[in-house]
């Protein structure tokens, strides 16, 4: 197992040095909070940094990033993808949006089903409205954290098919993120490389084949509520101001 050095000069690259992923074969969390706090150790490199911001996947990756953001004393906020599904085949997607007025089409699957210019509009603008919805539940009035020339960590608490992460990643690239490292305490090992091939870095816990499921890994999977997620925003927002005053 590769330790990363503590003592890393903050100069330095904090894409090197990363813990190697840990036997799966036995391995559960407790819940998303210890995932969070075992996923910061293999996250060390970024403790401190100004130029950092995590931004977890609601609902189930805010605990995770709660932890991480509290480990590595550095801002918390959530990044929001909605997919934007084929109508009347709404599991396949032909694109997503994100937080920061982002879009992104899948012209593959436009093309294949020959799917009109009106109907994308017309889905886009019904995910849209949920979008904001949850938007305002989360983040109320404050705008969206400034993420160009920064390092976005992206945080879930598991990744299954990475479709959604990889909507997150290319939004983030188009908002102008200078880096982008997906992390989180469990990644399908089939998974990994794909995603390697769009972030920066991919740092995990355990990357599980076959994979099963992100609940496999947990024994508390339960899902959060909006108002958990808005109090957990609340509290690393009230951490990171006792940070600046200290």
């Amino acid at each position: 197992m590769i330790v990363p050095d503590e003592g890393i000069d903050s100069g330095g690259d904090p894409l090197e040095g990363f813990w190697e992923p840990a036997q799966w074969e036995e391995f559960t969390f407790r819940d998303r909070f210890e995932a969070g706090r075992i996923l910061a150790e293999r996250l060390a490199q970024f403790r401190g940094r100004k130029d950092v911001i995590v931004l977890a996947l609601p609902r189930g990756g805010v605990p995770v990033g709660f932890e991480v953001a509290r480990a590595l004393g550095v801002p918390l906020d959530v990044f929001l993808v909605r997919k934007l599904g084929v109508p009347g085949e709404e599991e396949l997607a032909m694109g997503a949006i994100a937080s920061g007025g982002i879009r992104i089409l899948n012209r593959e699957v436009l093309a294949l089903f020959e799917i009109p210019s009106e109907v994308v509009e017309a889905v886009t603008q019904k995910e849209l409205r949920e979008l904001e919805r949850r938007e305002k539940i989360y983040r109320a009035n404050r705008p969206f954290p400034e993420v160009r020339g920064k390092t976005v960590i992206l945080v879930d608490d598991g990744i299954a098919t990475g479709a959604t992460m990889r909507a997150a990643i290319r939004a983030l690239r188009k908002l102008g993120a200078s880096r982008i490292v997906v992390a989180a305490p469990t990644v399908a090992g089939s998974t990994v490389e794909a995603l390697r091939e769009e972030a920066d870095a991919v740092v995990t816990v355990i990357e599980p084949e076959p994979f099963f499921g992100v609940g496999r890994w947990y024994e508390d999977f339960r899902q959060l509520t909006d108002s958990e997620v808005q109090e957990l925003l609340e509290a690393s927002r009230r951490q990171g101001s006792f940070s600046e005053e200290a």
